[in-house]
Protein backbone atom coordinates (compact mmCIF):
# COMPACT_ATOMS: atom_id res chain seq x y z
CA UNK A 1 0.00 0.00 0.00
CA UNK A 2 1.46 3.37 -1.02
CA UNK A 3 1.95 6.15 1.52
CA UNK A 4 -0.18 9.29 0.99
CA UNK A 5 1.95 12.33 0.00
CA UNK A 6 0.99 14.30 3.11
CA UNK A 7 2.09 11.41 5.33
CA UNK A 8 5.36 10.98 3.42
CA UNK A 9 6.17 14.69 3.80
CA UNK A 10 5.36 14.66 7.52
CA UNK A 11 7.43 11.50 8.04
CA UNK A 12 10.43 13.17 6.40
CA UNK A 13 9.94 16.14 8.72
CA UNK A 14 9.98 13.88 11.76
CA UNK A 15 13.14 12.08 10.67
CA UNK A 16 14.95 15.39 10.18
CA UNK A 17 13.54 17.28 13.16
CA UNK A 18 13.14 14.74 15.98
CA UNK A 19 15.00 11.46 15.94
CA UNK A 20 13.54 10.52 19.33
CA UNK A 21 9.95 10.89 18.17
CA UNK A 22 10.77 9.20 14.85
CA UNK A 23 12.11 6.15 16.69
CA UNK A 24 8.98 5.88 18.83
CA UNK A 25 6.56 6.54 15.94
CA UNK A 26 7.75 3.43 14.09
CA UNK A 27 6.15 1.34 16.82
CA UNK A 28 2.59 2.56 16.18
CA UNK A 29 0.24 0.57 13.98
CA UNK A 30 0.01 2.03 10.47
CA UNK A 31 -3.22 3.99 10.95
CA UNK A 32 -2.10 5.55 14.24
CA UNK A 33 1.36 6.29 12.85
CA UNK A 34 -0.06 8.12 9.83
CA UNK A 35 -2.24 10.36 11.98
CA UNK A 36 0.54 10.96 14.50
CA UNK A 37 3.00 12.08 11.85
CA UNK A 38 0.36 14.31 10.19
CA UNK A 39 -0.24 16.02 13.51
CA UNK A 40 3.47 16.20 14.28
CA UNK A 41 4.25 17.73 10.88
CA UNK A 42 1.92 20.63 11.60
CA UNK A 43 3.22 21.09 15.16
CA UNK A 44 6.85 21.05 13.98
CA UNK A 45 6.18 23.57 11.23
CA UNK A 46 4.43 25.97 13.60
CA UNK A 47 7.17 25.63 16.21
CA UNK A 48 9.91 26.30 13.68
CA UNK A 49 8.08 29.20 12.05
CA UNK A 50 7.60 31.07 15.33
CA UNK A 51 11.10 30.18 16.50
CA UNK A 52 12.86 31.23 13.30
CA UNK A 53 14.13 27.69 12.72
CA UNK A 54 14.14 24.97 10.14
CA UNK A 55 13.58 21.50 11.63
CA UNK A 56 14.80 22.61 15.02
CA UNK A 57 17.87 24.55 13.84
CA UNK A 58 18.12 28.32 14.05
CA UNK A 59 17.90 30.23 10.75
CA UNK A 60 17.82 33.80 12.03
CA UNK A 61 14.92 34.56 9.68
CA UNK A 62 12.50 35.51 12.46
CA UNK A 63 13.45 38.05 15.11
CA UNK A 64 11.59 40.45 17.30
CA UNK A 65 8.19 40.17 18.94
CA UNK A 66 6.51 42.11 16.14
CA UNK A 67 7.78 39.71 13.48
CA UNK A 68 6.95 36.67 15.60
CA UNK A 69 3.49 38.11 16.23
CA UNK A 70 2.83 38.41 12.51
CA UNK A 71 4.06 34.84 12.03
CA UNK A 72 1.62 33.72 14.73
CA UNK A 73 -1.24 35.50 12.99
CA UNK A 74 -0.34 33.85 9.71
CA UNK A 75 -0.13 30.39 11.28
CA UNK A 76 -3.58 30.82 12.78
CA UNK A 77 -4.97 32.03 9.45
CA UNK A 78 -3.49 29.07 7.57
CA UNK A 79 -4.70 26.62 10.22
CA UNK A 80 -8.25 27.95 9.95
CA UNK A 81 -8.05 27.88 6.14
CA UNK A 82 -6.91 24.26 6.20
CA UNK A 83 -9.75 23.34 8.51
CA UNK A 84 -12.32 25.02 6.29
CA UNK A 85 -10.81 23.68 3.05
CA UNK A 86 -10.38 27.25 1.86
CA UNK A 87 -8.16 27.09 -1.26
CA UNK A 88 -4.74 25.44 -1.77
CA UNK A 89 -3.10 24.36 1.49
CA UNK A 90 0.61 23.99 2.21
CA UNK A 91 1.70 20.39 3.00
CA UNK A 92 2.37 21.13 6.67
CA UNK A 93 -1.22 22.31 7.09
CA UNK A 94 -2.93 19.81 4.79
CA UNK A 95 -2.45 16.91 7.18
CA UNK A 96 -3.90 18.61 10.25
CA UNK A 97 -7.59 18.58 9.22
CA UNK A 98 -7.25 14.93 8.19
CA UNK A 99 -5.93 13.99 11.63
CA UNK A 100 -8.61 16.12 13.31
CA UNK A 101 -11.34 14.52 11.20
CA UNK A 102 -10.16 10.95 11.71
CA UNK A 103 -10.03 11.24 15.49
CA UNK A 104 -12.58 13.94 16.33
CA UNK A 105 -9.93 16.16 17.90
CA UNK A 106 -11.64 19.28 19.29
CA UNK A 107 -10.51 22.33 17.30
CA UNK A 108 -9.79 24.19 20.53
CA UNK A 109 -6.72 21.99 20.97
CA UNK A 110 -4.82 23.14 17.84
CA UNK A 111 -5.77 26.72 18.77
CA UNK A 112 -4.41 26.19 22.29
CA UNK A 113 -1.17 24.99 20.71
CA UNK A 114 -0.91 28.17 18.67
CA UNK A 115 -1.67 30.19 21.81
CA UNK A 116 1.37 28.61 23.43
CA UNK A 117 3.55 29.90 20.61
CA UNK A 118 2.01 33.34 21.02
CA UNK A 119 3.48 33.48 24.51
CA UNK A 120 6.87 33.55 22.81
CA UNK A 121 5.67 36.13 20.31
CA UNK A 122 4.50 38.37 23.14
CA UNK A 123 7.82 38.03 24.98
CA UNK A 124 6.10 36.69 28.10
CA UNK A 125 8.19 36.44 31.25
CA UNK A 126 7.85 33.35 33.40
CA UNK A 127 8.17 34.24 37.07
CA UNK A 128 6.99 31.02 38.73
CA UNK A 129 6.97 27.34 37.87
CA UNK A 130 3.23 27.69 37.30
CA UNK A 131 3.94 30.32 34.63
CA UNK A 132 6.43 27.99 32.95
CA UNK A 133 3.88 25.17 33.04
CA UNK A 134 1.29 27.42 31.36
CA UNK A 135 3.76 27.73 28.48
CA UNK A 136 4.54 24.00 28.57
CA UNK A 137 0.85 23.20 28.29
CA UNK A 138 0.43 25.31 25.16
CA UNK A 139 3.46 24.02 23.30
CA UNK A 140 3.50 20.41 24.53
CA UNK A 141 0.83 19.40 27.03
CA UNK A 142 -2.01 19.97 24.59
CA UNK A 143 -0.02 18.08 21.95
CA UNK A 144 -0.05 15.11 24.33
CA UNK A 145 -3.82 15.46 24.56
CA UNK A 146 -4.17 15.52 20.76
CA UNK A 147 -1.86 12.54 20.36
CA UNK A 148 -3.94 10.64 22.90
CA UNK A 149 -7.03 11.33 20.76
CA UNK A 150 -5.12 9.82 17.83
CA UNK A 151 -4.57 6.69 19.94
CA UNK A 152 -8.28 6.39 20.68
CA UNK A 153 -8.35 7.95 24.16
CA UNK A 154 -11.47 9.86 25.21
CA UNK A 155 -11.53 9.43 29.00
CA UNK A 156 -10.66 12.83 30.61
CA UNK A 157 -8.57 11.24 33.36
CA UNK A 158 -6.36 9.51 30.77
CA UNK A 159 -6.13 12.70 28.70
CA UNK A 160 -4.82 14.37 31.87
CA UNK A 161 -2.02 11.77 31.99
CA UNK A 162 -1.25 12.41 28.31
CA UNK A 163 -0.98 16.10 29.08
CA UNK A 164 1.39 15.24 31.93
CA UNK A 165 3.72 13.47 29.52
CA UNK A 166 3.77 16.51 27.24
CA UNK A 167 4.59 18.72 30.23
CA UNK A 168 7.40 16.38 31.28
CA UNK A 169 8.85 16.35 27.76
CA UNK A 170 8.82 20.14 27.58
CA UNK A 171 10.41 20.62 30.99
CA UNK A 172 13.14 18.25 29.81
CA UNK A 173 13.56 20.20 26.57
CA UNK A 174 13.85 23.46 28.49
CA UNK A 175 16.57 22.01 30.74
CA UNK A 176 18.50 20.68 27.75
CA UNK A 177 18.23 23.90 25.73
CA UNK A 178 18.61 26.56 28.47
CA UNK A 179 21.75 28.13 27.05
CA UNK A 180 20.75 27.98 23.37
CA UNK A 181 17.35 29.49 24.17
CA UNK A 182 18.91 32.25 26.29
CA UNK A 183 21.33 33.11 23.49
CA UNK A 184 18.26 33.67 21.33
CA UNK A 185 16.54 35.87 23.91
CA UNK A 186 14.22 33.25 25.41
CA UNK A 187 14.28 32.27 29.05
CA UNK A 188 11.73 29.74 30.27
CA UNK A 189 13.22 29.12 33.72
CA UNK A 190 11.10 30.64 36.49
CA UNK A 191 12.37 34.09 37.41
CA UNK A 192 12.10 33.28 41.11
CA UNK A 193 14.47 30.35 40.62
CA UNK A 194 16.98 32.50 38.75
CA UNK A 195 16.84 35.10 41.52
CA UNK A 196 17.49 32.42 44.16
CA UNK A 197 20.47 31.19 42.13
CA UNK A 198 21.81 34.72 41.66
CA UNK A 199 21.66 34.49 37.86
CA UNK A 200 20.50 37.66 36.06
CA UNK A 201 17.82 36.90 33.47
CA UNK A 202 19.82 38.64 30.76
CA UNK A 203 22.99 36.68 31.60
CA UNK A 204 21.72 33.09 31.73
CA UNK A 205 23.96 31.99 28.84
CA UNK A 206 27.18 33.37 30.30
CA UNK A 207 29.83 30.72 31.05
CA UNK A 208 30.52 32.10 34.53
CA UNK A 209 27.02 31.06 35.61
CA UNK A 210 27.30 27.42 34.53
CA UNK A 211 27.75 25.96 38.03
CA UNK A 212 24.67 27.70 39.40
CA UNK A 213 22.74 27.07 36.19
CA UNK A 214 23.41 23.35 36.53
CA UNK A 215 21.76 23.40 39.97
CA UNK A 216 18.72 25.21 38.56
CA UNK A 217 18.52 22.81 35.60
CA UNK A 218 18.57 19.86 38.01
CA UNK A 219 15.71 21.53 39.88
CA UNK A 220 13.74 21.68 36.63
CA UNK A 221 14.47 18.04 35.79
CA UNK A 222 13.28 17.11 39.29
CA UNK A 223 10.08 19.09 38.67
CA UNK A 224 9.44 16.93 35.59
CA UNK A 225 9.60 13.65 37.54
CA UNK A 226 6.06 13.70 39.02
CA UNK A 227 4.71 14.26 35.50
CA UNK A 228 6.70 11.34 34.10
CA UNK A 229 5.36 9.20 36.98
CA UNK A 230 1.78 10.28 36.30
CA UNK A 231 2.13 9.67 32.58
CA UNK A 232 3.47 6.15 33.16
CA UNK A 233 0.15 5.23 34.78
CA UNK A 234 -1.73 6.50 31.73
CA UNK A 235 0.32 4.35 29.36
CA UNK A 236 -1.41 1.20 30.61
CA UNK A 237 -4.71 2.55 29.21
CA UNK A 238 -3.45 2.70 25.61
CA UNK A 239 -3.69 0.03 22.90
CA UNK A 240 -0.64 -2.19 23.13
CA UNK A 241 1.22 -0.82 20.07
CA UNK A 242 0.58 2.76 21.18
CA UNK A 243 1.62 1.89 24.74
CA UNK A 244 4.88 0.49 23.35
CA UNK A 245 5.58 3.66 21.36
CA UNK A 246 4.77 6.01 24.23
CA UNK A 247 6.66 3.97 26.82
CA UNK A 248 9.68 4.14 24.51
CA UNK A 249 9.41 7.91 24.09
CA UNK A 250 8.91 8.25 27.85
CA UNK A 251 12.19 6.44 28.50
CA UNK A 252 14.17 8.29 25.84
CA UNK A 253 13.14 11.78 26.94
CA UNK A 254 13.50 11.05 30.63
CA UNK A 255 17.06 9.84 30.01
CA UNK A 256 17.86 13.17 28.32
CA UNK A 257 16.93 14.99 31.52
CA UNK A 258 18.98 12.59 33.60
CA UNK A 259 21.97 13.18 31.32
CA UNK A 260 21.62 16.95 31.74
CA UNK A 261 21.84 16.46 35.50
CA UNK A 262 24.77 14.05 35.20
CA UNK A 263 26.79 16.42 33.04
CA UNK A 264 26.22 19.37 35.37
CA UNK A 265 27.98 22.52 34.11
CA UNK A 266 29.04 20.67 30.93
CA UNK A 267 25.46 19.93 29.91
CA UNK A 268 25.44 22.71 27.33
CA UNK A 269 28.83 22.07 25.73
CA UNK A 270 26.92 20.02 23.15
CA UNK A 271 23.28 19.16 22.58
CA UNK A 272 22.38 16.28 24.87
CA UNK A 273 20.77 13.34 23.10
CA UNK A 274 20.45 9.57 23.46
CA UNK A 275 22.56 7.20 21.40
CA UNK A 276 21.12 4.73 18.92
CA UNK A 277 22.00 1.90 21.29
CA UNK A 278 20.19 3.63 24.15
CA UNK A 279 17.12 4.18 21.97
CA UNK A 280 17.06 0.50 21.06
CA UNK A 281 17.31 -0.39 24.74
CA UNK A 282 14.32 1.84 25.47
CA UNK A 283 12.41 0.17 22.63
CA UNK A 284 12.95 -3.16 24.37
CA UNK A 285 12.02 -1.85 27.80
CA UNK A 286 9.01 -0.05 26.33
CA UNK A 287 7.74 -3.28 24.81
CA UNK A 288 8.03 -5.10 28.13
CA UNK A 289 6.24 -2.25 29.92
CA UNK A 290 3.44 -2.24 27.35
CA UNK A 291 2.82 -5.96 27.87
CA UNK A 292 3.15 -6.02 31.66
CA UNK A 293 0.91 -3.05 32.40
CA UNK A 294 -2.24 -4.17 30.58
CA UNK A 295 -5.50 -3.36 32.27
CA UNK A 296 -6.14 0.28 33.01
CA UNK A 297 -9.63 0.36 34.46
CA UNK A 298 -10.31 3.44 36.63
CA UNK A 299 -10.59 1.32 39.77
CA UNK A 300 -7.06 -0.01 39.28
CA UNK A 301 -5.37 3.36 38.81
CA UNK A 302 -4.01 5.44 41.67
CA UNK A 303 -5.55 8.92 41.62
CA UNK A 304 -3.65 11.70 39.93
CA UNK A 305 -2.01 14.03 42.43
CA UNK A 306 -3.87 17.26 43.04
CA UNK A 307 -0.52 19.04 43.22
CA UNK A 308 0.04 18.55 39.48
CA UNK A 309 -0.82 21.15 36.86
CA UNK A 310 -4.45 21.18 35.77
CA UNK A 311 -4.97 21.63 32.03
CA UNK A 312 -7.25 24.59 31.24
CA UNK A 313 -9.87 22.58 29.34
Amino acid sequence: MSTPPDVAAATATIRAGSKSFAAAARLFDRHTRESAVLLYGWCRHCDDAVDGQSLGHRTGLTSGADVAGRVGDELERLTHAAREGDGPVAPAFAGLPEAVRRHAIPHRHPLAHLAGFRMDAAGRRYETLGDTLDYCYGVAGVVGVMMAHVMGVREPAVLDRACDLGLAFQLTNIARDIVEDAENGRVYLPGTWLAEAGIPRDAVARPEHRERLAVTAAQLVAAAEPYYDSARIGIRCLPVRSAWAIATAHGVYREIGQEVVRLGPRAWDRRVSTSRAAKLAHVGRGGVAALLTRGGGPGRRPPRSRDLYRRPD
